[in-house]
C-alpha cells in the first residue's frame, strides 16, 4: 500500500524496460511509492527470447519476476489495466478500469507496437502480428490448419517469425521483403547474400523487392497480391514489418513527439515535462529510437538515477547485436557499413560452408571500426570489445578472421587483457573489473553465481561466454584450482568420470547418477554420460534411454520437417555397381531424396521414423552398415584415388583409407571426428582439414592430427613424418584413445589441442615418445573397442524390443497402418528436384 508522505512514481508499461526501472529504483531507494500499470494480463516477461515459446518454454519460464516480487518490493501492480489519460495539470493518470492515480513522477515505458502496413484485407482471418505471448498463442492455435505460411518483413523480427512457423510444422514458409536484401539495417549486401543462401538451403523461400498490394481471400486469407501483378497462395500470414513507438498517450498529453513517432527526451530521459520521463522503445533520444533491450536498460538506470537526484546521462548506445536466426549465426558490431576511403575492409568468404566475415579497420591499420559475421559469430564478443576499447590491432589484422598463424596473439586473445572498464554485460552495465572483483573478493566461481552477484548475463545472454572466460581466467591468475565439472549434478570433469565409470564397471546412467552424482540429472550430463558409456563399453547407444540427443535416439539425423536421413557407411568412397543399384532402389521405394556428401557417401533424406528399421534391413541385406552420421563418433575417412589410378599417386590411399575407417568405425568419442588419406602432397582428400590426416611421401606416410573443417577451419599439425603404415596406425590408436579419455564433452580435437598445456609438443611427447608411460594401455583399450564393434542398425533390426521404439507415436500398432499417409518435405523436394 502507498505510504503517506512519500513521493509517488507511476510507471506506465510493464515490459522488460518498465520492469528494469522498478528494479533499479527499488535498489537505489525505498522512499518512494511505486505504482505500475500494465496493459497485458501478465507480469513482465522476456521478449528477447520470445521465440523459445515455440520450443517448449512456457509463459512462466519467460517471466522476469513473479507478482510476489512486486509485493515484496512494495510495488502496486495493476495488470490488464492500461492508462488511458494523463492529466499533467492535476498530475494524475486515469486507467481503463477507472482508477485515478496521482503522481509526483511519471515514467512512460509504453514500448512499441507492431507496425501494420495499410494493406487492403489486413483484417482477414489468418493474419497475425508477432509481438506478445497472446500473439504467439493465436499463431500456435492457427498453424496446424495451415500448409503454407508467409511472413511480411525480412528483418530481425521477420526471420524470427519465419523460424516460429517452421518450428510449428508449417510445411512451406515464405518471407516477403520490400527491400532488395534481408536485414538491410544490420548487415551489408554480401553478408545478406550469404544469409539468403543459407536460409534457402534450410527450406525457407524468399521473395525480395516485393511490394504487397492486397491480401486476397473471402473473409480468410488465401493469397498475397504483389505490385508486379503476381500472387502467392498462402494459408496464414505473420506481419513483422517493423515497430512503431507507443506514443499516443504522450501526444494526448501534449508532450513533444518526433515527426516519425517517439517521445522526445533529453540526456536524463526527461520529456518536455520535467516530471515525466520516457524510456525504452517509446523514447526518441537524439533523433533515434533504440530497438534493443540493452539501451532500454541503460535508460531505466538513467531515469532512476535522476529521480533519486543523482547524476547520470544517456549519450547514445552501441547497436551491435548477435543473434541466431533459424540456426544461422548473424552478428554486426561497431560500424558495419563504413567504406573506403575512411576505412579498409578485410573479407573472408566460404560459400561452401556458408560463412561470411568482414571487418572494417582504420586506414592506418591500427583500429577495428566494425564488421559483419554470418555463419560463424564465435568471435563476436572479443571483436566488439576490440572496437569498444580501441585495442591496437595485431600486425596482421586478418588474424582476427583466420586465427593467428605464427604464434602471435590476436587482438583481445585473452579477455584478461581487456581494460578494467570494458563493458562485458551491456544489458546490466557490468564491467570486466566488476566481474574480476566478484571472483577475487566474493569468491564467485560460476556463471550462475555471477548472475546472482551482479546480474551479468541475465539480459540477452550474449555475454555469457565472455563472463565464463573471465571467471576462469581470474581464478587461474589468482592461483585457484579450476575444476571443469560436467554440471551441477556431477562434481567431476569428463576425464574423471571416464575413469570412475571404467574402474567401477558402471554401465547405465542411473547407476552413474546414484554412485557419483546427485539430483535428477540434466540435459548436460545425460548425453555426456551416455557418450562415456558408449566409449567405454561399445554398447548399442539406443539402450541408453536417458540420452537427450534425438539423432542418437533413432540412429539417424533428424531433418527439417521431422523426417530423417539415412547414411550407410562407404569406406574410402569405394562402392560396387550392385550396391549403387540397391541404394537407388531403396531411395525410389521409400521416396527418398539422394545426395552425394562431402565425405564420399550417399545420403538419403526424407525417411520417416517408422520406416527406418525397414530401410536399414534392406541395406544390411545388401552388405551395408551404419555410417554413424548421427553419432559423436568416426564419420568418414576420405580418400583420393591414389596410386591405383592417379599418375601423381605415391601409395594406395584408397586401401589405406578403407583399412583405417573399418578399424575405427563405431567408436564413440567426445565429439565427431573425421579422417583423410591423400596419395601425394597434392592433397586431393583434404587430409589436413581433418581430425587426423595421412599423406603419402616418397618414404612412407606423414601423420597430421587435430585439424578441423566446418565454420572454424584449422589446419592439422604434423605429428610424425615418413612412417610406415603399421607405425601410423599405432600412433593413431594412441592419439584417438588419449583424446577419448581426456577431452571435455562436445570438444573437437582441434579445440582439445588448443586448450592443451604444452600444445603439440606435449601431445607428440605423449603419443610418440610415451612420456606418460601409458601407450601400451592406450593401444590395448583401443583394441578392445575395435574387437567389440557392432553395427547399431543391425542390432535394432534383429532386436524386436529395440525395433518397437521406432514409431511416431508410443501407442502406434506394431505393424504399420497402410492407410496412414505422410506429406511434407520429401513431396516438395521431389516436385522441385525431380
Amino acid at each position: 500500500m502507498p505510504q503517506p508522505g512519500r513521493p509517488t512514481v507511476v510507471v506506465i508499461g510493464n515490459g522488460m524496460v518498465g520492469y528494469k526501472f522498478c528494479e533499479k529504483l527499488t535498489a537505489k531507494s525505498t522512499s518512494f511509492n511505486l505504482i505500475v500499470f500494465g496493459e497485458e494480463p501478465r507480469a513482465a516477461y522476456d521478449r528477447v527470447h520470445l521465440s523459445a515459446y515455440f520450443n517448449g518454454k512456457t509463459a512462466e519460464d519467460l517471466t522476469l519476476a513473479s507478482t510476489d516480487w512486486y509485493q515484496e518490493q512494495g510495488i502496486a501492480l495493476h495488470l490488464g489495466d492500461p492508462v488511458q489519460e494523463i492529466d499533467r495539470l492535476e498530475k494524475v493518470v486515469r486507467s481503463r478500469a477507472g482508477l485515478v492515480q496521482p503522481y509526483d513522477y511519471l515514467v512512460l515505458a509504453t514500448g512499441s507496437g507492431a507496425f501494420v502496413p495499410d494493406i487492403p484485407g489486413v483484417e482477414k482471418d489468418g493474419v497475425f502480428v508477432y509481438r506478445t505471448i497472446e500473439d504467439l498463442e493465436l499463431i500456435k492455435a492457427y498453424a496446424p490448419a495451415a500448409r503454407v505460411g508467409a511472413v511480411l518483413g525480412g528483418g530481425l523480427l521477420g526471420l524470427e517469425a519465419a523460424k516460429a512457423l517452421m518450428d510449428l510444422g508449417v510445411a512451406e514458409t515464405h518471407v516477403v521483403e520490400f527491400a532488395p536484401r534481408l536485414m538491410p539495417r544490420q548487415i551489408d549486401s554480401a553478408g545478406s547474400n550469404m544469409l539468403q543462401t543459407k536460409l534457402l538451403s534450410l527450406g525457407l523461400q524468399l521473395h525480395l523487392q516485393k511490394s504487397t498490394t492486397s491480401i486476397v481471400g473471402n473473409g480468410r486469407i488465401e493469397a498475397l497480391a504483389f505490385g508486379d501483378e503476381t500472387q502467392l497462395e498462402v494459408d496464414m500470414l505473420v506481419i513483422s514489418a517493423g515497430i512503431r513507438p507507443r506514443d499516443e498517450l504522450a501526444k494526448l498529453a501534449g508532450l513533444e513527439v518526433g515527426t516519425r513517432g517517439g517521445i522526445v527526451v533529453n540526456d536524463t530521459m526527461r520529456t518536455t515535462d520535467a516530471s515525466i520521463f520516457a524510456i525504452g522503445e517509446c523514447a526518441l533520444h537524439g533523433g533515434m529510437i533504440y530497438g534493443l533491450v540493452a539501451p532500454g536498460y541503460e535508460m531505466a538506470e538513467v531515469a532512476a538515477t535522476a529521480i533519486c537526484e543523482g547524476e547520470r546521462t544517456f549519450t547514445g548506445y552501441d547497436m551491435s547485436t548477435k543473434l541466431k536466426l533459424i540456426g544461422v549465426d548473424v552478428a554486426s558490431f561497431g560500424d558495419p557499413f563504413v567504406t573506403e576511403p575512411t576505412s579498409r575492409s578485410i573479407v573472408f568468404e566460404d560459400s561452401h560452408k556458408g560463412v561470411y566475415k568482414r571487418i572494417n579497420i582504420s586506414t592506418d591499420g591500427k583500429y577495428l571500426l566494425g564488421g559483419v559475421l554470418i555463419g560463424d559469430a564465435d568471435a563476436y564478443n572479443l571483436l566488439l570489445q576490440t572496437v569498444t576499447n580501441k585495442i591496437i590491432l595485431p600486425p596482421n589484422p586478418e588474424d582476427l578472421l583466420l586465427g593467428a598463424r605464427g604464434g602471435e596473439a590476436t587482438a583481445g586473445a585473452g579477455v584478461l587483457n581487456l581494460p578494467e572498464e570494458a563493458l562485458i554485460c551491456s544489458c546490466e552495465a557490468v564491467t570486466k573489473g566488476a566481474i574480476c572483483a566478484a571472483v577475487t573478493e566474493q569468491h564467485v566461481t560460476t556463471v550462475d553465481g555471477m548472475k546472482k552477484c551482479n546480474k551479468a548475463g541475465t539480459g540477452c545472454g550474449g555475454c555469457v561466454p565472455l563472463v565464463k572466460d573471465l571467471i576462469t581466467g581470474t581464478m587461474k591468475a589468482n592461483g585457484q584450482y579450476v575444476k571443469n565439472t560436467v554440471c551441477e549434478h556431477f562434481n567431476f570433469s569428463r576425464q574423471e568420470l571416464f575413469d570412475l565409470l571404467k574402474l567401477n564397471s558402471i554401465k547405465t546412467y542411473d547407476e552413474a547418477l546414484d554412485t557419483f552424482g546427485k539430483g535428477d540429472g540434466c540435459e548436460l550430463c545425460k548425453p555426456a554420460i551416455a557418450s562415456i558409456l558408449a566409449s567405454l563399453w561399445n554398447d548399442v547407444i539406443v539402450k541408453q534411454h536417458t540420452i537427450q540427443d534425438s539423432n542418437d535416439r533413432y540412429l539417424a539425423n533428424i531433418q527439417k520437417g521431422g523426417s530423417y536421413s539415412v547414411v550407410p557407411r562407404i569406406p574410402g568412397g569405394e562402392i560396387t555397381p550392385d550396391k549403387l543399384i540397391v541404394i537407388g532402389q531403396i531411395a525410389k521405394k521409400y521416396g527418398l531424396y539422394t545426395k552425394i556428401t562431402g565425405g564420399q557417401r550417399i545420403d538419403m533424406f526424407g525417411a520417416h521414423v517408422s520406416d527406418l528399421p525397414d530401410i536399414w534391413e534392406e541395406l544390411i541385406n545388401a552388405g551395408f552398415e551404419s555410417g554413424h552420421a548421427y553419432g559423436k563418433s568416426l564419420r568418414t575417412v576420405k580418400s583420393c584415388v591414389g596410386s591405383t589410378w592417379c599418375r601423381f599417386g605415391l601409395h594406395d590411399s584408397v586401401s589405406f583409407a578403407i583399412e583405417v575407417e573399418e578399424r575405427y568405425r563405431g567408436i564413440r568419442a567426445p565429439h565427431k571426428f573425421k579422417g583423410g588419406v591423400s596419395g601425394c602432397i597434392r592433397e586431393c582428400a583434404e587430409a589436413q582439414a581433418k581430425d587426423f590426416g595421412i599423406i603419402a611421401t616418397e618414404k612412407g606416410w606423414n601423420l597430421f592430427v587435430c585439424g578441423n573443417g566446418g565454420s572454424k577451419p584449422q589446419h592439422a599439425q604434423l605429428l610424425a613424418t615418413d612412417i610406415d603404415k603399421e607405425t601410423c596406425i599405432k600412433y593413431l590408436d594412441r592419439f584417438l584413445m588419449f583424446y577419448i579419455k581426456t577431452a571435455d564433452a562436445l570438444t573437437r580435437t582441434a579445440t582439445w589441442l588448443n586448450k592443451m598445456e604444452g600444445g603439440m609438443a606435449y601431445l607428440k611427447n605423449v603419443v610418440v615418445n610415451d612420456s606418460l608411460g601409458i601407450n601400451d594401455q592406450l593401444e590395448a583399450e583401443m583394441q578392445l573397442l575395435i574387437n567389440s564393434y557392432h553395427c547399431e542398425w543391425k542390432e535394432v533390426v534383429e532386436n524386436p524390443e529395440l525395433r518397437r521404439q521406432f514409431a511416431h507415436f508410443v501407442n502406434a500398432p506394431k505393424e504399420k497402418d497402410p492407410s496412414l499417409q505422410f506429406e511434407g518435405m520429401r513431396e516438395q523436394v521431389k516436385a522441385k528436384e525431380w
